[in-house]
């Protein structure tokens, strides 16, 4: 039995659920939100909650249970409060700035490493080191986080690159003579 699935997802104030057929859309003050309930799982709205419930006991079916409260906790999260990732920035001359709607990296390269803002995320930067991703889709905002990071990920010897704020990078010794 799923654990997580059987919690059902509270639904705060601000935030309209509908479920119309199997596609269940959320609306809350970041935006809008709509997900596809597959036909192994039954998705009910009662007293401001959302109960998920598996129609069979296949293995499927039980994977998908917690599955899919997983994705609607994190739709009715992000409609009401949004999500955040965090990244910083090491390295002698590495700096970053949002100019418009394009963020604009220096990593170390010969050139700027410009990075379109999707509409769905915004991106600020509080100081040239630190970029702050945030938005209503979990999904989006933790993809464009790592997109980011792909363009100089952390380096083991200096530290140098794009890190998460909660990350630790992993220090090597350097050459020894």
């Amino acid at each position: 039995m799923s654990r997580i699935g059987k919690n059902p997802v509270a639904i705060p104030a601000g935030v309209a659920v509908e479920l119309v057929g199997q596609s269940l859309t959320t609306k809350g003050g970041l935006g809008t939100l709509s997900l596809f309930v597959g036909n192994d799982v039954t998705a009910t709205i009662a007293d401001g909650t959302v109960t998920i419930a598996p129609n069979s006991e296949t293995k499927h079916a039980r994977a998908m249970w917690g599955t899919v409260r997983a994705l609607v906790n994190n739709m009715v999260t992000g409609v009401a409060t949004g999500f955040t990732r965090n990244l910083d920035i090491n390295g002698v001359g590495y700096r970053a700035a949002v100019q418009g709607d394009t963020l604009t990296l220096q990593l170390g390269y010969s050139h700027e490493v410009s990075y379109p803002i999707p509409k769905d995320v915004r991106i600020t930067c509080e100081r040239p080191t630190a970029i702050t991703v945030r938005g209503a889709d979990r999904q989006r905002v933790g993809q464009v986080a790592a997109e980011i990071r792909s363009f100089r990920p952390p380096e083991p010897y200096k530290g140098k690159g794009v890190k998460y704020s909660d990350e630790t990078v992993r220090r090597k010794e350097g050459k020894k003579k």
